[in-house]
């Protein structure tokens, strides 16, 4: 085996670590063609150190899905596939019922949906949690342990706890960015690997991924309004509204132009780009005072560009690829060279899932993590997400979906980082942006799981 990497314990260290992880199974339930079983592990805060592994332990929740086709019995049987959600800061999906690739993919397996470390219910930080760790510099210190490397620890970890034998993995967006360090840290837990809009670039700053992003996220603009040409005016009109009125969001958060311009992240999908002219159409009414926003159109901007609900998007963000030096609000520096985005352009255009220190002064539920996101900006010393040297010696299986236009994570970047891993399949399509399982998943993870297998033979 090579040597590890500079972040790990994986390997024989990692055994160390399982052997802490308390398990408990706290309900069950069976509706709509599926049993549930709720599993909660009491995992180690740090990973990374004898001292960590044997001290401070965080709560991590996931919860199995398994298809009622399945007897009981059987689906004992099944292997086990667990699925890395995107983000940073979301936590898994809480499904109603087994639909698209979840549907798909209980024919074959136990599904396990992980609220990764510091989301749902796995000891979730928010501006009432992170006081608790202490200062300023106590809660970044804190989230030094919210990364990637963590996150597969946290999995292999799990996995042990269950007596899972390697299993499949499923990463979507930031999952599949997981799904990178899993195949570098702890290859040998993994039987194969699928991956949707999520190959991270490998190496380099984050300044070259937002000029990348930032051009998709331009020529995506200029497609919704080949779409829907009116919206470029009241785009604009709502802008120098904006500038000119003071509007207000249900939380108290004033609305200004850059937190309007967010609306942008419509633009990453198929299924929700069209939300987008369907929220835009009914933004002006007429009151006693002139002309202002409805209130229907604030709420919906609220629900948009309000991180109250995964404040740890907002502040692990640029982290995600911070190796190799401070990442000092790479997003906002590279805006300065694409000033169409600027709030006060003429004719603005709209942002996509970039986060800018603004973020923290306008929103209400980020207000009080100013001083811990500018210490997570500062910080210069990240440990690598990657090797490298063990992608380039692949043996597990991996098959990933890139979309052509994917505005979050770009296609030449994407196909930089498939030719590093060794034996990964790439499948392309014009087809689907970002949100393409949300689109038609079944096929999607079909496809793909079946590229993995064909690599097996």
């Amino acid at each position: 085996m090579a040597d590890l990497p500079l972040t790990g314990l994986m390997g024989a260290s990692l055994l160390e670590s399982a052997s802490t992880v308390r398990h408990s199974v706290r309900a069950r339930h069976t509706f709509r063609g599926m049993r549930t079983t709720e599993h909660y592990f009491q995992v180690p805060l740090d990973h990374f150190s004898e001292a960590g592994r044997r001290g401070e332990t965080i709560s991590v929740f996931a919860r199995e899905y398994v298809s009622t086709e399945h007897s009981e019995e059987n689906a004992a049987e099944l292997p086990w596939l667990l699925f890395l959600q995107g983000g940073p800061g979301g936590r898994g999906n809480r499904f109603p019922s087994l639909g698209g690739w979840s549907k798909a993919a209980a024919r074959d397996f136990r599904i396990l949906m992980l609220d990764q470390r510091g989301t749902g219910l796995s000891s979730a930080v928010d501006r009432n949690t992170l006081p608790l760790r202490g200062t300023g510099a106590d809660q970044a210190r804190y989230l030094t342990h919210f990364r990637a490397d963590s996150i597969v620890a946290d999995a292999e970890a799990i996995r042990a706890a269950l007596g899972s034998a390697p299993w499949t993995i499923y990463g979507q967006s930031y999952g599949g960015f997981c799904a990178l360090s899993y195949l570098s840290f702890a290859p040998e837990g993994l039987r194969e690997v699928l991956v949707t809009g999520g190959l991270a670039p490998l190496g380099g700053s984050a300044d070259r991924v937002y000029r990348a992003t930032f051009q998709r996220v331009a020529a995506r603009n200029a497609e919704y309004f080949d779409w829907y040409p009116e919206d470029r005016a009241t785009i604009t009109r709502i802008a120098r509204h904006l500038r000119d009125t003071e509007e207000f969001l249900p939380d108290g958060g004033r609305l200004t132009v850059e937190r309007f311009q967010m609306v942008g992240s419509f633009l990453g999908g198929n299924t929700r780009v069209d939300a987008l002219h369907h929220l835009l159409e009914d933004a002006f009414v007429a009151t006693p005072d002139g002309v202002r926003l409805s209130d229907a159109f604030l709420e919906q901007v609220r629900g948009i560009v309000s991180r109250a609900a995964n404040p740890l998007y907002a502040l692990m963000h640029e982290s995600i690829y911070g190796q190799a030096g401070a990442t000092s609000w790479a997003a906002w520096r590279v805006l300065e060279e694409f000033p169409e985005f600027r709030p006060d352009a003429g004719e603005p255009l709209l942002t996509g899932e970039m986060v800018y220190p603004w973020y923290f002064e306008q929103d209400p539920a980020l207000r009080p993590l100013q001083d811990v996101a500018r210490l997570l900006a500062e910080k210069d010393d990240w440990a690598p997400l990657y090797d490298p040297e063990r992608l380039a010696l692949n043996s597990v299986p991996v098959a990933a979906a890139v979309y052509t236009d994917d505005i979050y994570v770009d296609r030449e970047l994407s196909l930089e980082t498939a030719a590093a891993v060794r034996g990964l399949q790439v499948w392309e399509s014009d087809e689907f942006h970002h949100d393409g399982i949300a689109d038609d998943g079944e096929a999607i993870f079909g496809r793909l799981l079946g590229m993995a297998r064909s690599a097996r033979r």
